[in-house]
C-alpha cells in the first residue's frame, strides 16, 4: 500500500471513530446531560446533523477546486476541534445545538478524502479500495461505539467531545506531514491529489466529460436515498432496544452488540483477501440487499439469540450492499468528476438519513424501537426494486459502452 493511501485511510478511520462515539447513544446522552427523554427530540437533532453535513459537503467540494484538499483539511479540522471543546463546555441545550452543528460544518470536510483517494486509484482497483474503505468505516464504528459506551457508562457524558478532538488533531498532523513530504519532492510543487485532479480535468476536457448527467444522478441517488433511509431507521435507538431485551442498562455491552455488523464486515474483507476475490457490484447487490432485509426482520423478533443472528446476517448484507452501491457510482463516473459526482450522491444519502431521523423518532415515540427494524426491512426490499427498475438498466448491455448505456437511459 502506498504511504499516502495508508495515511488517507488512517485519517478516515480517525474521523469515523469520532463521528460514531455517540451515534448509538444519543437518547442516553440527551437524557443524562439535559434531562430530555422525548424520542422525537432526539430524532430532530440527528436530522439536523444530517442536514448540516448534506449542505456543507458540496460547499467544501467547490472550495477544494481552488484549495488543495490536504491544505483545506488542516484548517477545517482545526476549527472542528475547537468547536468540539466548546461543545464539552456548552452551558445550555440551545448552546449545544449551535456549537455542535457548527462543528459538523467543518468536520464534514473530511469526506473529501474519499474522492481524493479514489482519484488516485486505477479503475480495476476501485472495488478493492471501496471494500477496504467500507471495512475501515465499520471498524471505526466498532471502536467508536465501544469507546463512546465506555465514556457514557464510566465518565461524564460530555467528555466524549474532548475525545473527539484527538481525532481532529490526528487528521491535522497527517495532513501537515503529507504536505511537507510533497513540498520536499523535487518534481512536485502541489498537493499530489490536486495535481492528479488537474490531470484528470485536462483529460476530461478532451473527452467532453463534465460529470454525470442529472438523470443518471437521480436514478442512482433515488436508490441511495431509500437504502440509507432504511439502514438508519434502527440505529439511533438500537442500544436502548438491546437494554430493554437484555435487562442490562450498561452502554459498553450495548455498544459491542451494536458493533457486530462492523466485525462481520472486517471478517468478510479478510476472507475476500484470502481468496483473492474482488466482488462485482452488479452481482453482489441482489443477494446483499436480500440478506440485509432478512437480518433486520430477525432483529425485530424480540428474542436475544435471534437478534444476534440477525445482526450477523445484517452485517454481511450491509457490507456487500454498501460496497456495491458505491462501486456503481465510480463505475459510472470519471476520475475528473469524482468529487463533484460524489458530493451530489452524498446529498441523497444524507437526505435519506435526515428523513430516517425524523421517522425513527416518531415511530419510537408511537410504538417503541421494535418496529424500526420491520420498517427498515421493508425499505431495503423497496431499494432492491428501485435498483432493478432504475439503476441496473444503466448496465443492461455488457457488450455496449457505458456512455452509450447512459445515453439510452436519458432517452
Amino acid at each position: 500500500m502506498k504511504p499516502m493511501k495508508f495515511w488517507l485511510i488512517a485519517m478516515t478511520l480517525a474521523a469515523v471513530v469520532s463521528d460514531t462515539m455517540l451515534l448509538p447513544f444519543y437518547p442516553q446522552f440527551f437524557e443524562r446531560v439535559f434531562g430530555i427523554t422525548d424520542p422525537n427530540y432526539v430524532g430532530a437533532y440527528i436530522a439536523a446533523c444530517c442536514a448540516v453535513v448534506m449542505l456543507a459537503f458540496p460547499f467544501w467540494a467547490r472550495v477544494s477546486r481552488h484549495i488543495p484538499v490536504l491544505k483545506l483539511l488542516v484548517y477545517t479540522q482545526l476549527a472542528a476541534g475547537l468547536f468540539s471543546v466548546l461543545c464539552w463546555a456548552a452551558p445550555t441545550v440551545t448552546a449545544f445545538w449551535l456549537l455542535s452543528l457548527t462543528m459538523l460544518v467543518f468536520k464534514g470536510s473530511y469526506l473529501l478524502v474519499y474522492p481524493l483517494l479514489m482519484s488516485q486509484e486505477a479503475p480495476d482497483d476501485h472495488g478493492r479500495t471501496i471494500g477496504l474503505l467500507s471495512v475501515v468505516v465499520h471498524f471505526g464504528a466498532i471502536f467508536g461505539a465501544v469507546l463512546g459506551g465506555s465514556v457514557l457508562q464510566f465518565f461524564e457524558p460530555r467528555q466524549v467531545y474532548l475525545l473527539m478532538t484527538f481525532g481532529d488533531l490526528f487528521q491535522i498532523l497527517v495532513c501537515l506531514c503529507l504536505l511537507r513530504d510533497q513540498r520536499g519532492a523535487a518534481t512536485e510543487s502541489k498537493n499530489e491529489g490536486a495535481a492528479a485532479e488537474e490531470n484528470n480535468e485536462r483529460e476530461s476536457e478532451k473527452e467532453g466529460a463534465v460529470g454525470l448527467p442529472w438523470p443518471v444522478i437521480m436514478r442512482l441517488g433515488s436508490a441511495m436515498f431509500l437504502f440509507y433511509f432504511a439502514v438508519y431507521l434502527s440505529r439511533p435507538f438500537f442500544a436502548r432496544y438491546w437494554e430493554m431485551l437484555s435487562g442490562n442498562p450498561g452502554e459498553v455491552v450495548a455498544g459491542a452488540i451494536f458493533a457486530i455488523p462492523g466485525a462481520v464486515a472486517v471478517a468478510v474483507l479478510w476472507l475476500d483477501h484470502r481468496r483473492g476475490r474482488d466482488g462485482d457490484a452488479k452481482g453482489m447487490l441482489l443477494p446483499a440487499l436480500g440478506f440485509c432485509s432478512l437480518g433486520l426482520m430477525l432483529q425485530a423478533s424480540g428474542e436475544m439469540a435471534v437478534v444476534l443472528a440477525g445482526r450477523v446476517l445484517y452485517g454481511w448484507g450491509l457490507f456487500r450492499a454498501t460496497v456495491g452501491l458505491d462501486q456503481l457510482l465510480y463505475a459510472l463516473s470519471r476520475p475528473a468528476s469524482y468529487a463533484a459526482d460524489f458530493s451530489k450522491i452524498s446529498v441523497f444519502q444524507n437526505l435519506g438519513v435526515l428523513a430516517s431521523s425524523f421517522a425513527t423518532g416518531a415511530l419510537v415515540a408511537f410504538a417503541g424501537p421494535q418496529p424500526t427494524f420491520l420498517a427498515g426491512a421493508l425499505g431495503i426490499a423497496l431499494t432492491l426494486v428501485l435498483y432493478l427498475a432504475l439503476v441496473r438498466p444503466l448496465f443492461a448491455s455488457s457488450n455496449s459502452s457505458l456512455p452509450a448505456a447512459i445515453s439510452r437511459s436519458e432517452a
